[in-house]
């Protein structure tokens, strides 16, 4: 579940961990390609066979060791789905953040759900 990735994402960055290992799975290793594409980390790599499979997550720091992750919020959890049309999708932190959500056409930012006009569940925000 993507909300255990987030988590342990956001407790490896609480202990400026390099690299953090989450269970394998199509959709989280979708939102986390995403996050390595606006910046947000560093790489990724799939690891182990079977029901062993890994995703190793290299974290982003900057020669201070601040990463680019300020903050994480988890929006739409299992007890409470949260589901927006793309009209509805605003900016995160004045512009400086983004709002991930899982649409039919795949994981996208709040920008890209505008522009390509198509809601979804929002599933977390990230500044």
């Amino acid at each position: 579940m993507y909300t255990d990735s987030i988590i342990r994402i956001k407790n490896a960055l609480a202990r400026n961990k390099e690299r953090v290992k989450i269970p394998y799975s199509r959709f989280d290793e979708s939102i986390l390609e995403s996050l390595v594409k606006y910046g947000y980390l560093e790489e990724i790599s799939r690891k182990g066979r079977g029901v062993k499979r890994i995703v190793e997550v290299k974290l982003k720091y900057d020669k201070d060791d601040n990463s680019p992750i300020s903050g994480m919020k988890i929006i739409s959890r299992p007890s409470r789905r949260m589901y927006v049309g793309w009209r509805d999708v605003k900016r995160s932190h004045q512009g400086y953040g983004h709002f991930f959500l899982s649409t039919p056409k795949g994981i996208m930012v709040g920008k890209e759900a505008r522009k390509n006009k198509v809601g979804g569940e929002l599933l977390f925000e990230i500044w």
